[in-house]
């Protein structure tokens, strides 16, 4: 048996705690936000490479080198150049709804493995690409490995870690997003220098490696004692795979509440149609709010054009490139602080303080830019390095909050019943914003110029409004009892309590 640090029944919590196996297998698991956040930073790299310009999109190249009079927000405008960055979601959110089937029917491990293979091939092929179709056809695989990715990985971080601990175990998602984007800015780095022009082959191909450790770690990975459950029936073997994982022989209370949770999920014929009910009317206000809100912050326009909007600003490729390596490292250490605070602040607390964050940094970015930049200008390397400081800060405010919690609170409140179905929602909903916001934003930069910042701003202060009033805290609450959280709301009690007493009235 694993073993563990022991933790009473106590206050809504289960027996068991932490255990090596939690740990190694959630490591592997994670990989998942690795190869994600390995494309993001890998993308928006490349792109500001010259002789990949030169190579795939030379009216982008022309327009850049040549064209003197056109306006410094209006260099990179270009749809095809969009379309390379934006297949990958439009792909994932296609790929999400068949890796819920896969998911629910076959368990958590299979999907995370089609994830990490599908990705590997996509590696492959655009690391050998000679022209646009081969390019964008791998960026369609590399789309179908995040969406099994991003469905599956998510589910089976909460479902494997202890209640209390849950927070911290799937932030570990976002950190490992963080840990790719943060590689891939490193590597662009480093291969933009490599003479011949063919530094970005290196790039684009090893994505190859944190897909192989996905895909030949997962054929190792345990089963979640939920799916084991909800697919076979097999309580005693979902018993040991419990007694394992909390490192405790005395699990019947977590395992008796699995149990329920798996009868009343197998009542459920169609969870998409189910999902729809009046009792789950919260989790779907969740399911799209947050992975919607997560997106309009602006993060992924940072994340993927960050080196085309540091060279709008007027700095070169390599300080480009070593500009989105800082903003990756802030990443990372602000998410790491979000996994030791989580559990112990809440969710609430770091949403509320990230989004003032993100909000001001974002307005005086917006007018320094405005002031300052113009549209044939460049910024003093003085307010360049403001504008670059700014932006670590925003990037700091998104990693303590909706970064890791725009992951976490969306996959620790569904019921078994509807989980699988809920998350594909989520990732879905995710990828399709993403899409949009990555397919407009060079345009949007175009013709809203320094406005752009302000435009994100606006919805940085919808979505903190949004999780003041209608997000309940979930932190420490166990996932099969998720559910007492919206009867207990001060506004979700008036949905799903009216819809209980009348059940229980018929």
């Amino acid at each position: 048996m694993a073993v563990g640090v022991a933790v009473a029944s106590q206050g809504g919590q289960y027996n068991g705690g932490m255990t090596r196996l939690v740990v190694l297998s959630c490591m592997v698991a994670a990989m998942g936000g690795v190869i994600f956040g390995y494309d993001i930073g890998i993308s928006g790299g490349v792109t500001s490479m010259e002789p990949f310009l030169k190579k795939f999109f030379p009216k982008v190249y022309t327009k850049m080198k040549e064209d003197t009079n056109i306006s410094n927000y209006c260099k990179f405008d270009s749809q095809l150049l969009t379309s390379f960055t934006s297949s990958l979601y439009i792909a994932g959110l296609f790929a999400s709804f068949f890796a819920s089937a896969i998911t629910g029917a076959f368990g958590r491990k299979p999907s995370i493995l089609v994830g990490g293979a599908a990705f590997l091939g996509g590696a492959a092929l655009n690391g050998a690409a000679t022209n646009i179709y081969m390019l964008i056809f791998g960026r369609v695989l590399l789309g179908v490995g995040v969406g099994f990715a991003n469905q599956s990985v998510p589910l089976y971080l909460s479902e494997m870690a202890p209640a209390r601990y849950r927070g911290a175990i799937n932030n570990g998602f976002q950190f490992c997003v963080g840990i790719g984007v943060l590689s891939a800015n490193l590597i662009n780095y480093g291969t933009e220098k490599i003479k011949g022009g063919w530094g970005w082959r290196v790039s684009l191909a090893l994505a190859a490696v944190p897909a192989s450790l996905l895909t030949f770690g997962s054929l190792f990975l345990p089963e979640t004692p939920n799916s084991l459950i909800q697919r076979n029936n097999d309580h005693h073997k979902a018993k040991v795979m419990l007694q394992r994982i909390r490192g405790t022989p005395d699990v019947q209370a977590e395992l008796d509440d699995l149990i329920n949770a798996s009868l009343i999920s197998k009542t459920i014929h169609n969870p998409f149609l189910n999902i729809l009910q009046r009792k789950y009317r919260p989790q779907l206000v969740m399911a799209i709010g947050i992975p919607f809100f997560q997106q309009v912050t602006g993060i992924n326009v940072i994340s993927f054009y960050a080196p085309i909007l540091f060279r709008t600003i007027g700095l070169g490729v390599s300080a480009s490139l070593l500009s989105a390596v800082l903003t990756g490292g802030v990443g990372i250490i602000t998410t790491f602080i979000s996994m030791l605070l989580v559990d112990k602040l809440g969710r609430r607390v770091l949403f509320m303080f990230g989004g003032i964050q993100m909000l001001v940094s974002q307005i005086a970015i917006g007018a320094i830019m405005a002031a300052q930049l113009g549209d044939q200008g460049v910024l003093s390397k003085g307010y360049s390095y403001l504008v670059l400081a700014l932006i670590c800060i925003y990037v700091a405010g998104f990693g303590l909050s909706w970064g890791p919690l725009g992951w976490l609170v969306p996959s620790e409140i569904f019921q078994l019943e509807i989980r699988s179905a809920g998350q594909s929602i989520v990732v879905a909903v995710n990828f399709l914003f993403t899409f949009i916001v990555a397919q407009a934003f060079l345009t949007m930069l175009c013709h809203l110029k320094s406005g752009i910042f302000f435009f994100f701003g606006g919805w940085v202060v919808v979505m903190t409004v949004f999780v003041y009033f209608l997000l309940p805290e979930t932190k420490n609450v166990p996932i099969e009892k998720m559910d007492m959280v919206w009867r207990d709301h001060w506004f979700w009690k008036r949905i799903v309590g009216d819809y209980e007493s009348k059940e229980s009235a018929c």
